[in-house]
């Protein structure tokens, strides 16, 4: 019997959700979807003094969001919990206390100061990476007992083997390879007891039954320290994915720092980016299907996701396709959900009520309509509406060059009279009432047209124009045409 695919995302809470985790979350979770296998969120928290409150379920809150459902976690239980890396020192004790007794781990009583000058002197030599030097490697039992009765505190460090390459088969990056001795002695346990990342996470990974590893490429380097632990316990390795990094439009890599470039997902959510556009852009990030085509749904993706096709360059974030995408998304969507969408977004910036009359819950839904096929994400819609919020208009070059045509006054003049006229302010009415300008004036085409959409929405492009002007409200509109009306 094949072994059941067992994947796992072990963030830590030290922060939320980012645009980073969230990719590799994806992957794991494409993959198991894919062969029928577990995706599994484990919270690696051992990082104490660095964890934030909101840390923990801003990953699983978030990931539930964005469509990336988990089968075992510390929400919905599973036969190899406890999923919080604290919640399992015991376990981490028992096998370091194995190793310790097998010789494979030792006790290092040396304090982060000498520690630290060591390191100094090292650089100061010209080495670029430091090593511990091992200098506790081979202490003797009675040396160890008279530190430990004098009450020095120590550290456990893995005692790196001599002349071993490490070597894997990457499914991002095929064969890769490590010699032993470009890897120092390296802390097992620190002196409070916690363990480091990379022997917790062999410890969890085994016990949890881990088949497939997909990380980013930073992990890379942890590879040979891990492969050590499984080595010493006999344990055998999963098959790892080191997934390439992300990079922003210079090429540059993705940092939380990045300005540029939204980097939480609550961010994303907060400004109403629809979570099955998110899903699918993220999946392009480093992985590739066959064929033109980059609109999928989250069954199609898992149907097709193949590790063959996992991208070996950096993956470049791009904003204008990430938007480009989500309004593909909303276009799909009924009025009623981009109403349910974007009309909290008015009403957070202040420009609707939190609570509705029904004239001015039509109101809002024929202004949301307006902008549906144009509208990028939920809080964009305070931007493109802004026109029927103020009073004051401000015009760019393009729209002055198209008020100083010679026949803006007549047409002005023209078209405010019409306005006046109407008893039903309705696009339909408003439609046929420039054909009577047309028809008064003799203007036609842009002459008419840019004008009078310039003059009600202060913008040479915008949404249909009799629907425009209609939503402005009959005063409004001849309030401003008022301003541009010959005498």
């Amino acid at each position: 019997m094949t072994q059941e695919v067992r994947v796992r995302y072990a963030p830590s809470p030290t922060g939320h959700l980012h645009i980073g985790g969230a990719r590799t979350a994806l992957f794991n979770y494409l993959y198991a979807r894919h062969m029928n296998g577990k995706f599994i969120v484990r919270i690696e928290d051992t990082d104490t003094a660095r964890n934030i409150e909101t840390g923990v379920m801003s990953q699983i809150d978030n990931l539930k969001w964005l469509g990336i459902e988990h089968d075992e976690s510390i929400d919905v239980g599973g036969e190899y919990g406890p999923y919080r890396q604290m919640e399992r020192l015991d376990i981490y004790k028992k096998y370091a206390d194995e190793l310790l007794a097998k010789g494979d781990i030792y006790k290092c009583f040396c304090t982060p100061d000498t520690l630290e000058k060591e390191r100094e002197a090292q650089r100061a030599s010209g080495v670029a990476a430091p090593q511990y030097s091992g200098t506790c490697r081979n202490l003797t039992a009675e040396e160890v007992a008279e530190k430990e009765a004098a009450g020095e505190t120590y550290s456990l460090r893995m005692k790196v083997p001599a002349d071993v390459t490490y070597k894997f088969d990457d499914m991002v990056r095929g064969d890769i390879s490590f010699e032993s001795k470009d890897v120092g002695d390296w802390v097992v346990v620190k002196t409070n007891g916690i363990p480091t990342y990379n022997f917790a996470v062999v410890i969890d990974d085994h016990l949890m039954k881990i088949t497939h590893v997909f990380r980013g490429e930073e992990h890379l380097s942890n590879t040979p320290k891990q492969q050590m632990v499984y080595d010493s316990f006999g344990w055998e390795h999963p098959t790892y994915g080191h997934m390439t990094l992300i990079v922003n439009e210079d090429r540059k890599k993705l940092s939380k720092r990045d300005e540029s470039i939204i980097q939480f997902i609550s961010q994303y959510k907060d400004l109403g980016y629809i979570p099955e556009a998110l899903f699918n852009f993220f999946a392009l990030l480093g992985w590739s299907p066959e064929g033109e085509e980059e609109i999928f749904s989250k069954e199609e993706l898992i149907r097709i996701f193949d590790t063959e096709r996992l991208s070996k360059s950096p993956s470049m974030f791009d904003k204008q396709k990430l938007t480009w995408m989500n309004n593909q998304y909303i276009k799909q969507m009924s009025l009623e959900e981009v109403v349910a969408l974007a009309l909290p977004h008015l009403q957070k910036a202040g420009k609707l009520p939190e609570e509705l009359s029904e004239e001015q819950a039509q109101w809002a839904e024929k202004l949301i309509a307006l902008y549906h096929d144009q509208l990028s994400f939920g809080a964009e819609i305070v931007e493109l509406s802004e026109l029927f919020f103020t009073d004051d208009l401000h015009y760019g070059e393009a729209e002055k060059e198209v008020l100083s045509g010679e026949q803006v006054p007549e047409v002005m003049a023209a078209f405010k009279e019409q306005l006046a006229s109407l008893e039903a302010f309705e696009p339909a009415e408003i439609k046929s009432a420039i054909k009577a300008v047309q028809k008064a004036t003799g203007h036609k085409g842009k002459n008419l047209f840019m004008p009078i959409r310039v003059v009600t929405t202060g913008q040479t492009h915008g949404p249909e124009l009799p629907d425009a002007i209609a939503l402005l409200g009959k005063d409004k509109a001849i309030a401003r045409v008022g301003q541009y009306a010959g005498a």
